[in-house]
């Protein structure tokens, strides 16, 4: 079935010397793959492989099938094009650590409206605003409200946050913990928006570190995640 649809893109892969398969978020049909069979030595086709970027917001024309094989594309557009994400180096290094996360986080092969106008939204934000060094903490916190293991605030008071129960406790437990300083800043990204993000301080070391707990937090609650090999590059340039 041929349909129009936009897409988030989240990744690309070499296939062969000339093909690539990408891996798309779609807000028609949610994660879909791609085979863009000769596009590496095509020089007349209509698509280009600086389409595939990651992170790019595309509008295609599609041949969906539907059968839990590679779909094809037959017209692309940029629908949102950036001014900043793959220039910036901070910026491009937080994209390809996102679109990594991403890509381990969603595995929904259906329509999911709401967390795609959430990836559309944060996007602009993060290409139209200064760079912030917290953005991606507050991005993957909030994430997690349309992969269904958002933090319940009900005991935010209390002194520990249990990352597999996802709550905050009184008392320790055997599970993994966030505490004490570390606990204090976690609390700073609950229920804000990116706006809010300027008025966060933390320095490089407890930001890393509250990365690591947010990592975790994704592994103990997605079956089959894994780790980002990107966050190296991440660190290094907030290093």
């Amino acid at each position: 079935m041929q349909i129009t649809t936009k897409a988030i893109i989240f990744s690309s892969l070499k296939y062969g010397d000339t093909s690539l398969i990408v891996k798309a978020f779609t807000e028609s049909d949610g994660l879909k793959s791609y085979l863009l069979k000769g596009i590496l030595t095509s020089k007349k086709g209509k698509l280009k492989a600086a389409y595939f970027l990651p992170l790019m917001q595309l509008e295609m024309v599609v041949n969906h099938r539907n059968k839990g094989t590679l779909e094809s594309i037959r017209e692309v557009k940029v629908a949102m094009p950036y001014k900043t994400l793959h220039t910036d180096i901070v910026k491009n290094s937080m994209v390809l650590f996102l679109a990594e996360m991403l890509g381990n986080s969603i595995q929904e092969q259906e329509e999911d409206k709401s967390l795609f106008n959430y990836l559309e939204y944060a996007l602009h934000w993060l290409d139209e605003n200064p760079s912030t060094p917290n953005f991606h903490l507050l991005f993957l916190l909030n994430l997690t409200m349309y992969l269904g293991f958002y933090p319940d605030t009900t005991h935010e008071n209390a002194s520990f946050f249990d990352l597999l129960e996802g709550s905050f406790t009184g008392t320790p437990t055997l599970n993994p913990l966030i505490e004490s300083e570390n606990l204090e800043h976690f609390k700073k990204f609950l229920g804000i928006n990116f706006d809010a993000l300027q008025t966060i301080k933390v320095n490089k070391t407890q930001r890393q570190e509250l990365l690591r707990k947010v990592i975790l937090y994704f592994e103990l609650h997605l079956h089959g995640f894994r780790k980002p090999k990107s966050l190296a590059v991440l660190n290094a340039v907030f290093g």
